[in-house]
């Protein structure tokens, strides 16, 4: 197999070109001027018949993240601290050598995976991580879902039978909007993709209709709502429960058209019985009487949308929180229900052809060595990776693939983490970036920048209650570089001690596995496609697809050329109701009480019943920030600094702080220091912090990042502090203690947790 295969060097083109934003699920349409081989601008595309010209502050950075100096172009090479930038050829051979001495001395299953969420905005790694991984035969799994999203992903495979078949809100047709641990003024839309979530809350209220934010923290969000309801962190499920408890006590359930197909009713009353709102308001922190009044207002509503986001996961108890809006929406017959929650219809079924689980696969399955967590939908924690590699005796992780993720700063106990990559034998990288985990690499392999990729969103549009689609050619065809997903493939070969396996004949096996899945004979897909790469995985997506042409069997179906005939997009219709289509649970129906579930509820009664810290860390979102990855472009960093600790004044007052304090902010795992905001916005018991910053590390290659670095929240997250159905971390509701400094750093006085 050459390096060299696929090589393309032709020169960008000046003029105008209609691109979609590839980082949330906002999926804005953007119009990018090249002017002399660079980006000129990028603009909000009003002719984009999806975004209709919407778009955030981030998505008009495209062109500064193409053209970021530190921005990696060609792959590099770490020789003791030493980086050199060396050739495709290169690298993949000091890849194979480093493979070939931990496979000799440790074996092949000494090597682990992590993967980060923009690993699914890329179009070779979307589509080929699961070749990657194949041919990797790496069996540890870890990645950022189990920082965010897995309880939603485990409710979701357990009550209707697909890890990805998750409830969306339908804002636009509602009456009542309900979000729980949600901001979509920063996140605009969160396993939920719309156009523009704020003026849709708009348009409801304008219409009569109602919205309420019940959250911690009085959001942005929270203040363009009706009605803010400030809960304790960690006690959304306990909330639900009450509401539930009204419901079936008032004998106010209604099923509606889900009549029939509802099973565990009965196991449900029994356990919504013992949480009556009398008992779990102290918990929850909010009067009873506010309990009863939502479970009223559902009741009396005739459409309701009920969406949960990423406070209901990151918690304590983030799988019974996230299992309990979907209960909540089935209970008052909201749920497969225009104006309720729906399940879209995708165009290209991406998601099931490539990232569902394999058939027969147990939804938990297995024991990490150390902890002995076991894997849930097919992943540890990310919070057990630290301990694997530190910890010596068999089974130790001496070799470590990270996919665009950046877990020392990003993951849970991230100073544990930091300290345990350097022990790593093997590490390589795809990344463009030297961040603050891929410094501890050997081999970094870059991507190509989003505007030299060609873009169809993989992800966003399973949660978009809108069929379409809209296909975006690269801006800038990348230059003296593989094809990235041959780069993808030959990455998984080598790990798997296979460094001269033919990728052509891996990629054919590939797509033909995946054309079988859709119905198709192998031999037949590879006749009517055969140019190999990501394009010809979307086109079988999308002909096979509910809307496709099945290659010329359905009159005016859908092809990948229906996409890159229509630079403006094209819109299908929306969602319909689909439970008629059934479930792949085992009884066929939507499983409302799943055993596994209905375990964690003796944790949730004790927590209910038991005092509460004084003082707990929440996580918040900023419009401008993604993450971890976005710091380095200085239009996003610039102004008023962001990275604060916020807290009641009430709160502070007890403490002896002022604002523009600095604190060392302490819990069980580590302590940070960081500036003090007074934000009476913010229940008192709790204080808030940014997700993603910390960017201090002098080893990195972030020079933007470096001058604005802020503190890292993530090394007060303790690894074993964990959601403990899904194995996904708390983020919010860490008990901790803050400490106001003095300038030689001392401590002056200590707040007790």
């Amino acid at each position: 197999m050459t390096g060299a295969t696929g090589m393309v060097t032709p020169a960008p083109e000046d003029g105008l070109h209609h691109r979609t934003c590839p980082l949330c699920e906002g999926m804005c349409g953007v119009t990018v001027a090249v002017k002399g081989g660079k980006v000129a601008s990028v603009r909000p595309n009003r002719q984009d018949v999806w975004s209709r010209g919407h778009v955030c502050p981030k998505g008009t950075t495209l062109g500064d993240l193409h053209h970021d100096p530190d921005r990696l172009r060609t792959p590099m090479v770490r020789d003791g601290g030493e980086w050199k930038s060396v050739s495709w050829d290169a690298a993949f051979a000091r890849l194979e050598e480093l493979v070939e001495g931990v496979r000799a001395r440790h074996g092949p299953d000494a090597f682990a995976a992590y993967a980060g969420n923009m690993a699914g905005k890329d179009s070779a790694l979307s589509r080929y991580s699961g070749l990657m991984l194949q041919a990797s035969g790496i069996r540890q799994v870890y990645s950022s879902s189990t920082v965010d999203q897995h309880p939603k992903n485990l409710s979701a495979m357990l009550m209707f039978g697909n890890e990805w078949k998750i409830p969306v809100p339908d804002l636009d047709r509602t009456d009542l909007f309900v979000i729980f641990g949600g901001n979509p003024a920063a996140s605009k839309g969160s396993i939920f993709s719309h156009r523009d979530v704020m003026g849709a809350m708009r348009d409801l209220r304008a219409r009569g209709g109602r919205v309420i934010v019940i959250d911690p923290v009085r959001t942005p969000t929270a203040r363009a709502a009706d009605q803010w309801i400030g809960l304790k962190p960690g006690s959304d499920a306990a909330f639900m429960l009450g509401v539930a408890h009204v419901l079936f006590a008032r004998d106010a359930v209604r099923l509606r058209h889900l009549e029939g197909l509802i099973e565990g009713l009965d196991a449900l009353r029994a356990v919504a019985a013992d949480f009556n709102p009398e008992r779990v308001a102290p918990f929850c922190g909010v009067a009873a009487a506010v309990i009863t009044g939502l479970a009223d207002e559902l009741i009396r509503t005739d459409r309701a949308a009920i969406y949960g986001r990423i406070g209901t996961c990151t918690q304590q108890f983030g799988t019974l929180a996230s299992w309990m809006v979907d209960v909540l929406a089935i209970l008052t017959g909201n749920l497969d229900r225009e104006g309720g929650s729906m399940w879209s219809r995708p165009v290209a079924a991406l998601v099931d052809m490539l990232a569902t689980l394999p058939k027969g696969m147990p939804v938990v399955m297995g024991q990490s060595r150390v902890r002995g967590a076991p894997a849930v939908l097919g992943q540890f924690p990310a919070s057990c990776l630290a301990e694997e590699i530190a910890t010596p005796g068999p089974g130790q992780i001496r070799g470590l693939l990270t996919v665009a993720a950046n877990p020392a700063l990003s993951a849970p106990d991230a100073g544990r983490l930091a300290a345990a990559l350097p022990l790593l034998e093997c590490m390589v990288s795809m990344d463009n970036y030297i961040n603050e985990t891929t410094r501890h690499a050997h081999v970094i392999f870059p991507s190509p920048s989003f505007l030299e990729s060609p873009h169809f969103d993989m992800w966003s549009w399973i949660f978009c209650l809108t069929s379409g689609g809209r296909y975006s050619p690269p801006v800038f065809p990348p230059q003296g570089r593989p094809e990235h997903w041959r780069v993808v493939a030959r990455v998984g070969a080598i790990i798997g001690g296979q460094p001269h396996a033919d990728v052509d004949t891996m990629d054919d096996r590939y797509f033909a596995a995946l054309a079988a899945g859709r119905g198709m004979a192998p031999e037949q897909a590879l006749a009517l496609l055969p140019e190999r790469g990501p394009a010809r995985i979307l086109d079988l997506a999308i002909r096979t697809g509910p809307f496709g042409d099945r290659f010329g069997a359905v009159q005016d179906g859908l092809s990948l050329a229906s996409f890159a005939d229509a630079p403006d997009g094209r819109i299908i219709g929306p969602a319909v109701p689909r439970a008629s289509e059934g479930f792949a649970t085992a009884s066929g129906r939507i499983e409302i009480a799943p055993p596994l579930i209905l375990s964690d509820i003796p944790r949730l009664e004790q927590a209910v019943d038991a005092p509460a810290a004084p003082l707990v860390l929440v996580s918040r979102r900023h419009l401008r920030s993604m993450n971890s990855w976005m710091h380095n472009i200085p239009t996003l960093v610039k102004g008023k600094e962001r990275c604060t600790l916020r807290m009641h004044s009430a709160d502070a007052a007890v403490r002896g702080l002022v604002g523009g304090d600095t604190v060392a902010v302490t819990s069980v795992a580590g302590t940070i220091t960081v500036p003090l905001e007074l934000d009476d916005d913010i229940r008192p018991g709790v204080i808030s912090m940014p997700h993603g910053w910390g960017h201090g590390d002098p080893q990195t290659h972030l020079a933007v990042a470096q001058a604005h670095p802020g503190a890292n929240t993530n090394v007060l997250s303790p690894g074993t502090l964990v959601d403990a159905v899904s194995g996904n971390a708390v983020l919010n509701g860490i008990p901790v203690d803050v400490r106001k400094l003095v300038n030689n750093g001392n401590v002056v006085m200590r707040a007790t947790a």
